[in-house]
């Protein structure tokens, strides 16, 4: 013989117990909702700049250059053409080290991306001579302190075409560090301070 269920007695039976109902996490539970200490303690961390480029332009790079002179110097510069790497000599050794360097100016720069670089371009020898291409740099840098530009060789100009941009593109955001914070970041394994510097040695055949 088939039993008849009430209904009512079947919902009252889905109907979760004041135990179960106890025991189900509150979605609006101020734990649930409040932003964690530690998020608030970590979320004002700020990015340290820990590497600053010694190099050009990429051809496929717009930039910008620093407008405060305070954040440009010339410097003797040893070139290390294979490696590709600039390595800045100390004031006391120029004098010994007279036909090693070229002088430069190293002109704090930034791109689209927000990289910071530096950039160094040829000043004239003391003889007078200026390159076509080390006039041209030094054109694009001036540019590149009021608007956004790219640089891109022309061998057979035997100088560098420079790029400005069309569309208006909002000033860079430039770093809080000072320019010899960031020639210190950048020349920490680049700097010549003694005679028996190993770049040094390799250049006067002693390595």
């Amino acid at each position: 013989m088939t039993t008849k269920t009430d209904p009512n007695t079947i919902a009252a039976a889905m109907q979760p117990t004041a135990e179960q109902q106890a025991s189900t996490p509150d979605p609006f539970n101020p734990t649930n909702l409040r932003l964690s200490q530690l998020f608030v303690e970590t979320a004002g961390v700020k990015k340290l700049l820990t590497t600053v480029p010694v190099r050009k332009p990429s051809r496929q790079d717009f930039v910008r250059v620093h407008p405060d002179p305070a954040y440009r110097e010339n410097f003797p510069i040893i070139e290390l053409k294979d490696e590709r790497e600039e390595y800045i000599v100390v004031a006391d050794l120029v004098p010994a080290l007279v036909g090693e360097f070229v002088t430069k100016t190293l002109f704090t720069a930034i791109n689209r991306q927000g990289t910071v670089f530096f950039w160094p371009v040829r000043l004239p020898s003391p003889d007078g001579k200026d390159l076509d291409w080390w006039r041209s740099s030094r054109e694009a840098a001036e540019l590149a302190m009021k608007s956004w530009i790219r640089v891109r060789a022309n061998m057979n100009l035997g100088a560098n075409d420079i790029f400005q941009a069309e569309s208006v593109i909002s000033d860079p955001e430039w770093p809080q560090l000072g320019f010899w914070e960031l020639i210190k970041i950048a020349f920490r394994e680049h700097l010549i301070d003694r005679l028996d510097h190993p770049v040094i040695k390799r250049l006067r055949g002693q390595l």
